[in-house]
């Protein structure tokens, strides 16, 4: 009997740190001014830098550097105006600082069903829109996977919504041509360890609005001292704004503005990188029996970090038991069908805190058999090959017998 193949790279290493972030980390440190706030004379902090380098990359007007994607999606949901008991519309396929946010900022979270492909189904949009009468729409494109953003738009026009980007898994994406956040009124991106750019925890606000963009740095937590960001509206606005903000002391420091700054240059080059590895998975999954991957359309420019599939094929015993025999053999699947969370993998009613779980057999129904692989630019092409050919044996095997 042969002995099976075994995969032996850990799913949680990143690329090592470049040595010109390394540098500049280290210039930060002996200055001993790690906060934008303690520069002195006219230097620019990296913080404000980058702020500036983002907003231009992005193709926005303003940027807020914040301590994380979570606190970024709050401080979008209180600078549009989110209080106590504001409705928010939010798709149901997402991750827990999504509504965590919604929650933290005293919300009620409306979650809206998805589709077979894990967008957001606009038939429930437009019906929970009517329902609830709520003025913001807070989606999340879950793992990279970009809605109908003209029927979005349409729809968040009709019904006077402001549309909040969840953008921690499309930095660098495009649909139709388009950055993905420069749909909605602000977009949040995040820079946690397993995102596009790696500064172990931060966060990006980005919107062309001048008010929004002003009541986000004084929530960001900048006091009277605004006028050190970059990428910010006129004084005049500030002046506005200033008083009426909470301090929700979010403030991005400059080690970490230096690690993202510094990865900035190379993120289009990561993007091509990224979806030559999601290309052999796709194409891989897809002659896997018993499994489900949706077409991405033409239009749509995704990042690959990460894959999913779906198991129509198998019921409710088959698929933990085929993500134990994977994990065996070295290969990390994330199940979000089962009943108790793991990890980062959690679904719509296990997020106790919102009470009652809505009814959404729908999405309940999608994410039964909804698997996901992160995919590490330390894996390269021949690593992906050798993680579908062991999940195909596992699936043959269980399948067969």
């Amino acid at each position: 009997m042969n002995t099976p193949k075994m995969f032996t790279k850990p799913f949680t290493q990143q690329e090592p740190v470049s040595e010109e972030a390394i540098q500049r980390v280290s210039d930060i440190l002996r200055s001993g001014r790690l906060h934008r706030y303690n520069i002195q004379g006219n230097e620019q902090p990296e913080a404000t830098l980058l702020e500036e380098d983002y907003a231009a990359w992005q193709g926005s007007k303003y940027c807020v550097a914040v301590t994380s994607g979570g606190q970024a999606l709050q401080i979008a949901l209180r600078a549009a105006g989110v209080t106590a008991g504001t409705p928010v519309l939010a798709n149901a396929y997402t991750l827990a600082p999504v509504p965590g946010a919604i929650f933290a900022t005293g919300g009620r979270p409306i979650l809206v069903e998805i589709d077979d492909n894990w967008h957001t189904d606009i038939a429930d949009l437009r019906l929970k829109a009517q329902q609830s009468g709520a003025k913001i729409f807070l989606l999340s494109h879950m793992r990279g996977h970009i809605a109908d953003m003209d029927a979005v738009l349409e729809l968040c026009n009709e019904f006077g919504i402001t549309l909040i980007e969840d953008c921690a898994h499309t930095m660098g994406a495009r649909w139709q041509g388009k950055r993905s956040g420069n749909f909605g009124h602000v977009a949040c991106f995040s820079a946690q360890t397993y995102k596009h750019i790696n500064s172990g925890e931060g966060g990006l606000l980005t919107t062309d609005d001048p008010e929004l963009a002003a009541r986000s740095v004084i929530c960001s937590g900048s006091y009277m001292l605004y006028a050190k960001h970059g990428a910010r509206p006129d004084e005049e606005i500030f002046r506005k704004v200033r008083l009426d903000n909470p301090n929700c002391s979010a403030r991005l420091d400059n080690v970490r503005a230096a690690l993202m700054r510094a990865q900035l240059a190379g993120l289009e080059e990561n993007i091509r990188r990224w979806n030559a590895r999601y290309s052999v998975f796709q194409t891989g999954f897809k002659k896997i029996a018993h499994c489900f991957v949706p077409d991405r359309a033409d239009h749509e420019e995704y990042v690959g970090s990460s894959f999913q599939f779906q198991l129509p094929g198998l019921d409710r015993q088959q698929i933990p038991a085929l993500v134990a025999a994977c994990g065996d053999r070295g290969v990390e699947i994330k199940w979000f069908g089962a009943d108790e969370p793991v990890g980062f993998t959690s679904r719509f009613d296990s997020w106790g805190y919102l009470g009652t779980p809505p009814d959404l057999p729908q999405t309940k129904r999608v994410l039964s058999n909804t698997c996901d692989i992160r995919v590490p630019l330390t894996f390269d092409e021949q690593d992906c090959a050798l993680i579908v050919a062991i999940v195909a044996e596992e699936v043959e095997r269980l399948t067969s017998t």
